[in-house]
């Protein structure tokens, strides 16, 4: 107790006197940045999660050949649950002279439980549906609505009832997960369907129980409803969205723990900064209380027991600023984003004090430890230093618990790997071309005149203080870098990626005769020429030659099983197109390889446990392939071109049933291009993804937000802790400008000494920091993000240079009293 209230008694002293201003400053900005951050990341993913939900109808999805009912049913019964039901099955529509088959979708009540109907109404208008259409009244898509000739206000029949057309639908909310459905579509209220008759024995009709609620609800009953699901059912979350989807999600998640792991880097680097002073600042008082009998145990209690006050205090005051200011920022997200910012959750502050706490030991016991070993001379003489062997064990132990909070703040392993051994690369480049600098400058200073002489001779004087600073704000600015340069890849490739010229249908079912036919139709139409690929369907039977089923599957889950029971699109190719990239084995490009040969995507492949070297066979149409996996690809799905899973060596799937796909760009006042190409071709099935792409482009604009919020205020965070870190290295630089004006130094010499200073080191660190963050760029935008990655030295020269002013201007201001106060006050401050 009597350590503690010594400790106490310091810091209060020191609070009182401004001493450790300085590492409060840091460390509540670092503490701020670090859970501000985080805050606005949990509630952004949280919103985006939401929001993404719209894409299903709802939180979770129940789907089945039979009614759902059972422990399903219960499980879906919870109070905090929402519930509806929709049913779905292929009829055909009639809209007066016309008849064509397809999709009868009815709607229970409620529905969508996230997200809405977009529909046109007998007004012309297009507004969010506030419902299900009513009883007697049916909605058509739009594009079916053209197939058909029908308009709003037409009778259309569905089996033995007929109803009438209240709306057109030009988005609907679960159209992005499966938009391979044949049009047109009908929607109908569910309370109708027995009045068509269509519902009999022997109908395939597709069923869906779909609920919506809190997260932990919801998480509930998808762990209660997957162990009770029966045959022909399965439970779809998000997790199950297209491909253009989940990776414009996982891509901006992956984003956001960047942006966190920068906050962490730049905690570190502030407080690394502000300990040393604060450390150097308790010098003499520790020698004076070794002369006074105080011994190592009572002096280490001492300075830790403040150490940690000191670390509660500011993270403390760092967490409540950061929760007020998250919720400034989420209300203006909200209306950004036009939706609804769940509140935020208590992880982000633990994490802040996790952070705060760890960083603050990590590098602020190191200096203290040493403390304990002052001589009592130091009373004396100012230039006996202390050593502290066990400090060194503290500092690795301690840089090992902020490896591990790297590793957790990550959420991935590649981009925890990459950060780490980015930081450690960085940190030694650093350290080495500070310490060429400072012998370049010894052996060059004779030959320099004026305040560039004392300027530069100030770097090589405080030898281990420039080493340090150069490092700091070398590793700060190379992680604020890094983030604007993976942030400017992303946002990059998803405007190349859902640029307006993306393809908006998807023409299928071509035969072999009618591929000439179809290019010179679309040709006709001012439409730029297609590329058809050709499409076999084939089942899996055996993998390595041994017969599997789907339920060989199940341990990899529900997924993996569906896929390995359902069909496989097959195609062939020459060569390997642009938004697809090989990651393993060799692909065939041009050659004809003598066995078959097949390429698979890589996840596809992971989830299914296929390997390089690996046999598949398909069974299609009654004849057997099979073919040795060669390469695994990456395919960029946002691209919205035709893409398989499987692709097989050229010939090697000669004679078997094969139909062609294509995908084209129609421009909007093509209006008829669909009814015009089926009534010439009616064994053709065009599905119109316009109404998709919309929903796409809507999330990725959604994700794109959240992504410029966070890496702005982690931009401003950054440099204000990089401010903090470069201010708390200048207490020789005021002793030295004290003594400088004392003996008669100008103003202007000094400003001028202090400038060519901090250009030396801000150049140093810019220039490497640059460098180090464009090379780290490419790891993590490649093995990360899985974006296509070219170094932008533009870019790189443009951050140098920010650099060398930011460490400039922050070196000026946190120097600035010396010109200001008389040479009295500074010397009679620093030295006591």
């Amino acid at each position: 107790m009597r350590t503690f209230t010594l400790a106490w008694r310091q810091l209060r002293r020191d609070l009182a006197a401004g001493d450790v201003r300085i590492l409060i400053a840091a460390l509540v900005l670092a503490v701020l940045a670090v859970t501000a951050v985080g805050f606005v990341t949990d509630r952004a993913e949280r919103a985006l999660a939401i929001e993404a939900n719209r894409l299903l109808g709802g939180d979770a999805v129940v789907r089945g050949d039979t009614p759902i009912t059972g422990a399903v049913r219960e499980a879906a019964n919870a109070p905090q649950l929402q519930r509806t039901e929709t049913m779905e099955l292929q009829t055909m529509i009639r809209a007066g002279e016309r008849l064509q088959l397809g999709d009868l979708r009815a709607l229970g009540s409620g529905f969508p439980l996230r997200g809405s109907f977009r529909i046109v109404d007998a007004g012309g208008v297009e507004r969010d549906a506030g419902d299900v259409p009513a009883r007697g009244t049916v909605w058509m898509s739009r594009a079916g609505a053209d197939t058909l000739g029908a308009r709003v206000g037409d009778e259309v029949s569905l089996g033995d009832a007929r109803f009438r057309l209240a709306a057109l639908v030009v988005q609907e909310p679960d159209a992005a997960l499966d938009y391979f459905n044949v049009a047109p579509k009908v929607f109908l209220n569910l309370a109708d369907v027995p009045s068509t008759g269509l519902v009999q024995e022997g109908s395939r009709i597709r069923y869906r129980l779909v609920i919506a609620g809190p997260a932990s609800a919801v998480e509930q009953f998808v762990a209660m409803a997957k162990p009770a699901l029966g045959r022909g059912q399965r439970l779809e979350t998000i997790s199950d969205a297209r491909p253009e989807i989940r990776s414009a999600l996982d891509r901006a998640g992956r984003f956001l723990g960047l942006a966190a792991l920068v906050s962490v880097v730049l905690a570190a680097v502030a407080v690394a900064m502000a300990a040393r002073r604060h450390s150097a600042r308790h010098l003499s008082g520790s020698a004076v209380m070794r002369c006074l009998g105080a011994s190592q145990r009572t002096l280490v209690g001492i300075q830790l027991g403040e150490l940690l006050m000191l670390g509660l205090i500011a993270s403390s005051v760092g967490v409540a600023l950061a929760f007020a200011l998250q919720w400034a920022i989420g209300g203006w997200l909200a209306q950004a984003l036009k939706l609804s910012i769940p509140p935020a959750g208590w992880m982000p502050a633990v994490q802040g004090y996790g952070v705060g706490l760890v960083v603050l030991m990590a590098f602020g016991a190191p200096p203290v430890l040493a403390l304990r070993r002052v001589p009592a001379l130091r009373v004396l003489r100012r230039d006996l230093d202390p050593t502290e062997p066990s400090a060194w064990l503290v500092a690795i132990a301690g840089l090992g618990g902020l490896a591990a909070l790297l590793w957790w703040k990550a959420g991935s392993a590649a981009l925890g790997l990459s950060m780490l051994l980015g930081i450690v690369a960085t940190l030694a480049v650093l350290a080495l071309l500070a310490w060429l600098l400072i012998v370049v400058v010894r052996r060059a200073r004779s030959r320099l005149r004026g305040s560039l002489r004392y300027g530069l001779a100030n770097v090589s004087r405080r030898a281990g203080a420039s080493i340090a600073q150069v490092s700091a704000l070398g590793l700060g600015l190379m992680a604020l870098l890094l983030l604007t340069f993976v942030r400017t890849d992303l946002l990059d490739r998803w405007q190349l990626a859902l640029a307006e010229e993306a393809p908006n249908r998807f023409i299928i079912n071509v035969q072999d005769d009618q591929v000439a036919d179809v290019r010179a139709f679309i040709a006709e139409q001012g439409v730029a020429p297609p590329t058809l690929y050709p499409m076999i369907r084939g089942r899996l039977v055996a993998h390595n030659g041994k017969p599997v089923t789907g339920k060989d599957y199940v341990e990899q889950g529900a997924r993996a099983q569906r896929l390995a029971e359902r069909e496989f699109n097959l195609s062939v190719a020459d060569h390997l197109r642009d938004d697809n990239r090989v990651t393993a084995g060799e692909f065939w490009n041009g050659r004809k390889p003598a066995k078959p040969e097949v390429s698979v995507e890589e996840e596809f492949a992971e989830r299914l446990g296929w390997k390089i070297g690996d046999r598949i066979s398909f069974d299609i149409a009654g004849q057997a392939f099979t073919g040795t996996i060669t390469s695994l690809r990456s395919v960029e799905w946002e691209s919205f071109r035709p893409n398989f899973f499987v692709i097989a060596s050229p010939g090697s799937l000669d004679g078997f049933p094969a139909s062609h796909i294509t995908a084209v760009s129609v421009p909007p006042q093509r209006t008829r291009f669909t009814a015009d190409l089926v009534e010439r071709f009616p064994n053709l099935s065009v599905i119109d993804i316009d109404a998709v792409l919309k929903q796409v482009r809507s999330t990725a604009d959604q994700v794109s937000t959240v992504v410029e919020v966070v890496f702005y205020f982690s931009l401003v965070a950054g440099l204000l802790v990089l401010m903090a870190a470069v201010s708390a290295s200048q207490d020789e630089r005021l002793l030295e400008g004290g003594v400088m004006r004392a003996i008669g130094g100008s103003r202007r010499q000094l400003r001028l000494a202090q400038a060519s200073e901090f250009a030396a080191i801000g150049l140093l660190s810019g220039l490497t920091a640059a460098i180090a963050a464009s090379v780290l760029a490419g790891v993590v935008a490649t093995q990360v993000f899985d974006l296509p990655w070219e170094p932008d030295w533009r870019m790189a020269a443009v951050g140098a240079a920010l650099g060398v002013l930011a460490a400039l201007l922050a070196g000026l201001f946190a120097t600035r009293r010396v010109l200001d106060a008389p040479p009295s006050v500074t010397l009679r401050e620093l030295q006591g």
